[in-house]
């Protein structure tokens, strides 16, 4: 809470100084980490002011001045720290900060800024469900199939888990980034609000939603209890709460759902772990158990679990211990690729791939004498780059100017253990490259997450469909330029004769590019090749015969001949 005339507030004291100064009180910041400031789901999120900041990003307007949600968080980890420093008596330097699983790039670069900020150095972002497995694993050492299903104050995660002792695997992750008790907080103050029927304004609001929270925390252990705003009295019970909750907790059972069907354990499972202060409530405990078939388990209290789970790693890497006690694997939310020719998405690394990890892919240029290639960096689980989401972009130039296919760009995607993806494209021939580091201007909302994922499977065979259109299409128009060429280059090495099945195949498979179907496209492409065969034939041997003139194959063994005299020599072998 944020005051005119002394430094911000944090914790409980801040909560109490909401109901009067509700505007100037941020709560569940994270909701708004990475987020852009037109994005309509920030208004949704509260009733602060906002002040528009640079590259679009979120600033509240507090107290008169302006914050971001960075310099919040911050606040927030230096006050921790402070407190930690007076408990421990000692300076604390270090820190390993847990993040909601479904942070993506932006929103995990924003914590790390923010502990930064707050004076700490970030050993390590770690996913809260993925903590709250590493703080069982260590205490219970279970061994199987789990579900964590962790409902906090401002986000709900899901996340299948595979434990074996010393080792704990994510399978798949989900969640919603914006559903939390805080919501649960707000449906029932709606319920007293509409009551009340009086005009709102922030304090009374915030007054309804402190009412809320505490009838929600009573009712845990009772039926019934008498709630108290500005003058408004009455009974709620147990069953309104539970029903003004009811569709908030629903929510929560697509995204679990997906979960366990993307880890292959649908039916499967050994436990369902419990982690977030909303899962206190009895009508989520009741739902988890209806969702899922098993009594959840809440041995560890689930507001510690994940801060315990954060210490044993923060432990793991400080430590003088050898680190294969224990194997922590996280994974990515969401898949990783580039655009290639015709605006379609190479997956490099997948959705549920466990990380830190990195993969590996050669491109070649499409246009002879291309001396440059724009690698554009997407986000997401359909095939074509106009349905997924933009990432970066960056150019690599320099490529030497050779026939198209012969020069050879490796693009290699890095993802480290925060789950930051690095790329980088290096020419083979000069070694020439670029890399980015990427830095979205700001994070994925909740439907746009939703959205991703579930367009993915709606649209999964059209998607597929348009890819093998466009892959035959591609196909189709790098034969031709080949075939062309060689005709040019060629043609006396063919009779008129055999020159016109060739030609008259080419004639077909331009016309086959015009179908909406890839069928016809391959079919014709299969004729060309199978027509000009011998054409091929032909021509590569007149190309192996001038590369081996005036050398011997006892030249090649002692090295004494030209590399594209080897290489061509090798061809003749293998053929």
């Amino acid at each position: 809470s944020y005051r005119a005339d002394g430094p911000p507030i944090v914790g409980r004291e801040a909560r109490r100084r909401a109901a009067d100064a509700a505007r100037d009180t941020i709560a569940s910041v994270k909701r708004f980490m990475g987020r852009s400031s037109a994005d309509p789901e920030t208004k949704r999120l509260s009733p602060y002011r906002f002040a528009e900041g640079e590259s679009g990003t979120v600033r509240f307007e507090v107290a008169g001045r302006t914050v971001t949600p960075v310099e919040v968080s911050a606040e927030i980890l230096r006050t921790l720290k402070t407190r930690a420093e007076e408990r421990l008596g000692t300076p604390v330097r270090q820190a390993v900060i847990t993040v909601p699983a479904y942070f993506d790039d932006a929103q995990r670069q924003a914590t790390k800024e923010a502990g930064r900020l707050a004076g700490l150095e970030v050993l390590r972002l770690l996913n809260e469900p993925t903590a709250a497995a590493l703080a069982y694993g260590l205490d219970k050492r279970s061994e199987g199939t789990f579900a964590v299903y962790d409902l906090g104050g401002g986000t709900f995660d899901i996340s299948i888990l595979k434990l074996v002792e010393g080792l704990f695997e994510v399978k798949a992750v989900g969640g919603d980034s914006a559903l939390g008790g805080d919501d649960f907080d707000r449906a029932v103050a709606e319920v007293l609000l509409a009551e009340m029927g009086r005009e709102r304004d922030p304090r009374l609001v915030r007054q309804a939603i402190d009412a809320a929270r505490a009838a929600k925390e009573a009712l845990t252990a009772r039926d019934s209890v008498e709630v108290e705003i500005a003058g408004f009295r009455r009974t709620l019970t147990r069953a309104e709460l539970e029903a003004a909750m009811r569709p908030l907790i629903e929510r929560t059972g697509p995204a679990s759902r997906r979960a366990l069907k993307d880890a292959g354990v649908e039916g499967k499972l050994d436990g369902v772990i419990l982690v977030g202060g909303s899962t206190r409530v009895p009508a989520v405990r009741a739902y988890v158990r209806e969702l899922f078939g098993l009594p959840p388990l809440a041995d560890i209290d689930p507001d510690e679990v994940v801060a315990l789970g954060a210490a044993v790693q923060a432990d793991l890497l400080t430590a003088e211990k050898p680190q294969h006690d224990v194997l922590l694997l996280d994974v990515a939310p969401l898949s990783l690729g580039l655009e290639t020719m015709g605006g379609l998405v190479e997956k490099l690394i997948l959705r549920n791939t466990t990380i830190p990890t990195s993969a590996t892919q050669e491109f070649t240029t499409f246009a002879d004498g291309q001396t440059g290639m724009d690698i554009h960096v997407v986000q997401g689980e359909r095939e074509l780059v106009a349905d997924s989401r933009s990432l970066a972009r960056f150019r690599l130039s320099g490529i030497p100017a050779l026939p198209a296919g012969l020069a050879r760009v490796a693009v290699t995607f890095q993802v480290d253990a925060d789950g930051i993806l690095s790329v980088t494209a290096k020419e083979q021939l000069t070694g020439i490259s670029q890399s980015i580091t990427v830095k979205p201007s700001h994070g994925l909302t909740d439907e746009e997450i939703e959205r991703m994922l579930l367009a993915s499977l709606e649209h999964a065979e059209d998607d597929m469909a348009a890819r093998l259109l466009i892959d035959a299409r591609i196909e189709a128009q790098r034969i031709l330029r080949a075939a062309e060429h060689q005709l040019e280059s060629n043609g006396d090495l063919l009779d008129a004769e055999e020159r016109a099945p060739i030609e008259q195949a080419m004639q077909s498979l331009r016309a086959a590019m015009e179908s909406s179907d890839h069928r016809p496209i391959k079919d014709a492409i299969e004729r060309l090749d199978h027509d000009s065969a011998e054409f091929a034939k032909r021509v590569m041997d007149r190309g192996i015969e001038r590369a081996l003139k005036g050398h011997t194959a006892a030249e090649f063994e002692t090295g004494e001949m030209s590399e594209h005299a080897k290489k061509a020599y090798r061809a003749l072998k293998d053929e």
